[in-house]
């Protein structure tokens, strides 16, 4: 028979068990570790020491503390504040001397709540608010307050009260509401400092605004004529900023006629000015001929778009119309008009001898 065949009765030499190394069963053992107590227990110096060995496991048991990573310790010393522990193994002396309390300072707590609040102008609005909150300070937050969060649901309903109170209405349904909530938030932080809760306001919220279902047709009808207010007002800002600039270019291009109008208006005058001072000048020099030419030069200028033609011939002045232009209900050419002047202002040059003097 081989060595490794069942029955054999030898050892297997690869085989690390030993003959009788099964497990016992559990009630065996307390039954062995009662025995061995019993045995030390008949004795008083035996009960000494089973007692003496109890309290030291007790001790040793209670020497040290394992503080999780979201947690704090607060180390009491005969129920005295001692010191704070971090996350990690900690040693400290035995219990009663020393105890641990254990603070979880990463856990985001939230108080939610509903109020009826009054506003600035004495409107009412219902408010949902929740405020998010971590623990700052362990010791504080166990030592400071009998009810830290109580004390915070009382003080966040102070802050949006105090928030809301000194706010109008308009501005808590604008776009103004985001302040209003960090507005709360300070408030409500503030509040806390003095307290010295050691606790730290992460986040305020509001998560909504509406007046009391009794005056919500009321409230609608209010906001429906704001907004109709607000649109009126774009649409009149709106033909404003189309209308004015039109207006004042109108004023502008205004301004510039009558500028150039003006300025045309002085130099013409000027220069009549000017021109009348010149022929005074010739004028005084020789009167009879610069009397002449005046009247020959403004005759010249009346007769020159007449269609009349004046033949003053042999002593007589006779007004000719010619029959073709006045059919044709047109004025005679420029060479026709030049030509019937020349003759009506050389007839008279031509006596000029014996009225000389008297009238041009």
């Amino acid at each position: 028979m081989a060595w490794n065949e069942p029955g054999n009765g030898q050892r297997d030499p690869w085989s690390r068990k030993r003959p009788g190394a099964g497990i016992p069963p559990l009630g065996k053992l307390l039954k062995d570790l009662q025995a061995r107590f019993n045995k030390l227990g008949r004795g008083p110096g035996n009960v000494a020491g089973v007692v003496l060995l109890l309290v030291v496991i007790a001790l040793l048991f209670s020497s040290y503390t394992i503080v999780n990573a979201r947690q704090e310790g607060v180390v009491l010393r005969f129920g005295q504040y001692a010191r704070t522990l971090g996350p990690g193994f900690h040693l400290k002396l035995p219990r009663p001397i020393e105890t641990v309390v254990k603070v979880d300072a990463t856990r985001v707590r939230s108080v939610t709540d509903n109020v009826v609040l009054l506003t600035k102008d004495e409107n009412i609005l219902t408010v949902d608010f929740t405020v998010q909150y971590q623990v700052g300070d362990a010791r504080k937050y166990l030592f400071s307050l009998n009810e830290p969060d109580a004390t915070t649901h009382d003080a966040a309903e102070a802050a949006v009260r105090a928030v809301i109170g000194r706010s109008d209405m308009n501005d808590i349904l604008s776009g103004k509401g985001s302040t209003l909530v960090s507005e709360a938030q300070q408030t409500l932080q503030q509040t806390l400092n003095e307290y010295n809760s050691g606790l730290r306001v992460t986040e305020v919220s509001f998560q909504n605004v509406a007046p009391p279902k009794e005056v919500k047709e009321a409230f609608d009808d209010v906001n429906n004529a704001r907004e109709d207010k607000q649109s009126i007002e774009n649409n009149a800002l709106a033909y404003a900023n189309k209308v004015i600039p039109v207006a004042r270019g109108d004023a502008s291009r205004i301004a510039a006629e009558a500028s150039g109008y003006k300025a045309e208006r002085v130099a013409l005058a000027q220069g009549d000015t000017d021109r009348f001072l010149l022929l005074l000048k010739q004028y005084k020099a020789a009167p009879e001929v610069t009397r002449r030419r005046l009247w020959l030069e403004t005759m010249e200028q009346v007769m020159a778009d007449n269609p009349k033609v004046i033949d003053g011939t042999g002593g007589r002045n006779i007004i000719n119309l010619p029959f073709d232009h006045a059919k044709a209900g047109a004025p005679p050419s420029g060479d026709a008009n030049r030509a019937a002047t020349t003759s009506a202002i050389v007839a008279p040059a031509s006596g000029a001898s014996s009225n000389d003097g008297q009238q041009p």
